[in-house]
């Protein structure tokens, strides 16, 4: 099998004991994003001069005989919601489609100081916002198992990226499922840290109370590695927990003993899948024989979950997204046209005899304003805009906003219940496997249910894992969701990694990005 196929930790392996080059790497992988990335999307764009040399520098400082960081000359993929010192960071929206940030994101700050080489930016949900990547100003990525499906979202191009060996690992942001997601519809490995774990700093902003980010990679042990990378504190970030990481790929293949696992009986209800729930049971049944005990559980207020946070995320959504205004930063409607077009409309009004309506048009700089969201925004992005505006308004606020955070409170004692009684959640990622592009498009709630599995963990706070668990009879990706106490990545880590050592589903590959198309 080619040497891109290989798990990031294998490459880093590989790389510190000096039997491959970075640049050798480097190379191979931008060949590989050469040949498929036409048929995947899964870049916006790919840094190849910048990771040349970024990986030429490690080639030399580990010539030199210098202390490298843990990814020293292993490529790496970002997702382009991160700030990226002069470098375009664009969310995959026209609102940001010429912003050069002035500073590195935290995360991406810590990938350079580990010597990462950095491959490019990956494609998304506009903002983050969506579950299949097709609300990308940008782009359509599509699944490396069946180009016909969605790679899921909106951290869809890091998944497809990895599945398709086009980066041994990527970043990815998770505020409801969407680092969870895409990893399982494409049959990878994506860990959402606790809340606070990672620093925000420097992450273009979704939901504040609910975005964090994470490693996308083959397995347990690629997360690990990465995620020792970039977690610690930010003292520029109050979001940040001021709490040493673990050197989790230190720990990562020791496995739990008397390790037990909690079964959610509500998420095992109509809707699910039957390829799916067979899947996540047979997981069930391998934990039970490598010794762990199995509990069934309940998260009573679970159900509530996607309700809360299609109310808390818009709103949080509407103030952050609030700064796009066509003045400061980003895009700016084309002033000329906008005076032109008000002027012609303040003439006809006047010769008109409307002389009260030509006074009521509105000031330029309030047109401006609505010009420039208009049309540097997509209709997902407008659409939370406006479910956040309306759920902030006077009157109802109580109603709808503070609501959602007593659920929230709910959920996260039900969380803290639940964990004084076993160790992990285990359970589903999403109810199907990855679904046709297109196919939810005009169905808003449709996609918005597609995270039913995942949002109560970015509710709670608390770190999940998805992994791959099997396949389904046309063969798409099913994933496994494992979800642990806050803090507890360590924990999450090996017990993933306990199933992902005693099966094969990390060493699967789509038909189509294997060795046999080299």
């Amino acid at each position: 099998m080619s040497i891109v196929h290989g798990s990031a930790a294998e490459l880093a392996k590989l790389l510190a004991a000096g039997e491959i080059s970075s640049v050798e790497l480097t190379r191979q992988y931008l060949d590989r994003i050469d040949r498929c990335d036409g048929e995947i999307g899964a870049f916006i764009r790919v840094d190849a001069d910048r990771a040349l040399e970024q990986a030429a520098a490690a080639d030399r400082r580990r010539r030199a005989g210098e202390d490298l960081g843990p990814l020293a000359g292993l490529p790496v993929a970002v997702k382009d919601v991160l700030c990226d010192r002069d470098t375009v960071t664009t969310c995959a929206s026209p609102m940001l489609a010429q912003f050069r940030p002035p500073y590195d994101a935290t995360v991406v700050a810590k990938l350079k100081a580990a010597g990462a080489v950095l491959m490019g930016r990956t494609n998304m949900d506009e903002f983050a916002m969506g579950g299949s990547t097709e609300n990308s100003a940008v782009k359509t990525t599509r699944n490396p198992w069946d180009a016909t499906r969605t790679p899921g979202g909106s951290s869809g191009g890091s998944a497809a990226a990895v599945a398709a060996s086009m980066a041994p690992a990527a970043i990815g942001t998770d505020t409801g499922g969407s680092i969870r997601q895409p990893a399982a519809l494409c049959g990878v490995v994506g860990l959402k840290p606790t809340y606070g774990r990672v620093s925000r700093f420097g992450l273009v902003a979704f939901a504040s109370s609910l975005d964090q980010v994470g490693p996308i990679g083959r397995t347990t042990q690629d997360a690990a590695l990465v995620l020792e990378a970039i977690a610690g504190h930010e003292p520029r970030d109050a979001t940040s927990i001021n709490r040493p990481a673990p050197r989790y790929g230190l720990t990562v293949n020791q496995p739990l003993e008397g390790l037990k696992l909690g079964v959610v009986k509500e998420h095992f209800a109509a809707g699910l899948d039957s390829e799916v729930e067979s899947a996540v049971r047979q997981a069930i049944e391998t934990y039970r024989s490598l010794g762990a005990e199995i509990r069934e559980i309940s998260l009573p207020h679970s159900k509530y979950g996607v309700a809360a946070y299609y109310v808390i995320a818009p709103c949080e959504a509407s103030s952050n997204l609030a700064r796009y205004e066509g003045v400061h930063y980003g895009y700016s409607t084309d002033q000329t046209a906008m005076f032109a077009e008000l002027n012609a409309e303040r003439k006809r009004l006047t010769d008109a005899g409307d002389l009260q309506a030509a006074d009521d048009l509105d000031p330029p700089l309030v047109r401006m304003y609505r010009r420039t969201r208009s049309e540097g925004f997509g209709p997902e992005v407008k659409r939370r805009i406006m479910l956040g505006t309306y759920a902030l308004s006077a009157g109802y606020y109580d109603a709808y906003y503070l609501k959602a955070l007593k659920v929230r409170r709910l959920i996260r004692r039900d969380f803290d219940e639940a964990f004084r009684q076993v160790d992990l959640i285990i359970g589903p990622v999403t109810a199907g496997p990855a679904f046709k592009l297109g196919e939810m498009v005009d169905d808003p709630l449709a996609m918005y249910l597609v995270d039913l599995y995942t949002v109560s963990a970015n509710l709670a706070g608390i770190p999940a894992i998805s992994l791959p668990c099997g396949l389904t009879q046309a063969g798409l990706p099913i994933g496994l969701q494992l979800q642990a106490p806050p803090l507890e990545e360590e924990r999450l880590l090996r017990g993933a990694r306990m199933f992902e050592a005693a099966t094969q589903w990390s060493e699967k590959r789509p038909a189509n990005h294997t060795n046999g198309r080299e």
